[in-house]
C-alpha cells in the first residue's frame, strides 16, 4: 500500500499539539498525545517534528501571529484607547486562546529552543506600535501590555479597559 499524500497533515499537527497544550499544559504534550489529537499515525508528528521543542517552536510561531497582527494597523487617534481596547479584545473574547498564547510564550524560561520565537514576539509587538512611536517607547508600551496580560490571566481579575487606557496613557504621555 503506498502513503497516502495529506497535504495538510503538518499543519493539523500544529494545530493538535495547540490543543493539546490548551487543554493539558505543556506537561501534557507528547508525540503520541498530538498524533491521537490529529488523528495521525505516531509516525507522521516524528516525521514532520523531531522533537517536542520543534513542535513547540511551530505552534509559538502560529500563536505570534494572532496577537502581531491585532496590533497592526491602528491608524491615527488615541494610540493608548486603540491599544487598550485591542489588548481588551485579545484577554477577553478568547481567553483559553489568550492563556495558550502566554503558557507557550512563558516556556521560552525553561526551553531554551524556544527562545528566539518568543522574542520574534517581541520584537514583531514592538515593530507594529514603532509604527507610531519611537522603539524606545514601542518596548514600554509592550512590556506594560506584558504586565498588564499577565496580572490579568495569572489573578482572574476582570480586565479593565479604563484603567489600562489610562496606564498606557502615562506610558506614551513621556515619549
Amino acid at each position: 500500500m503506498g502513503r497516502r499524500y495529506d497535504p495538510d497533515r503538518r499543519q493539523r499537527i500544529i494545530d493538535a499539539a495547540t490543543r493539546v497544550v490548551a487543554a493539558e499544559g505543556i506537561a501534557g504534550l507528547s508525540h503520541r498525545s498530538v498524533a491521537a489529537e490529529a488523528d495521525v499515525p505516531l509516525g507522521s508528528t516524528t516525521y514532520h517534528f523531531a522533537t517536542l521543542d520543534e513542535l513547540l517552536v511551530a505552534a509559538l510561531r502560529q500563536a505570534n501571529e494572532g496577537f502581531a497582527a491585532a496590533l497592526s494597523g491602528l491608524g491615527e487617534g488615541d494610540l493608548a484607547a486603540a491599544l487598550a481596547r485591542r489588548l481588551g479584545e485579545f484577554l477577553t473574547a478568547d481567553r483559553a486562546g489568550a492563556e495558550l498564547e502566554y503558557e507557550l510564550y512563558l516556556a521560552a524560561l525553561r526551553k531554551p529552543a524556544l527562545r528566539p520565537v518568543a522574542a520574534e514576539w517581541c520584537g514583531a509587538v514592538v515593530t507594529a506600535l514603532a509604527e507610531r512611536v519611537d522603539a524606545e517607547t514601542a518596548r514600554a508600551v509592550s512590556a506594560v501590555m506584558d504586565g498588564v496580560s499577565l496580572q490579568v490571566l495569572l489573578t482572574g481579575v476582570e480586565y479593565d479597559e479604563r484603567s489600562a487606557r489610562e496606564l498606557l496613557t502615562r506610558v506614551l504621555g513621556r515619549a
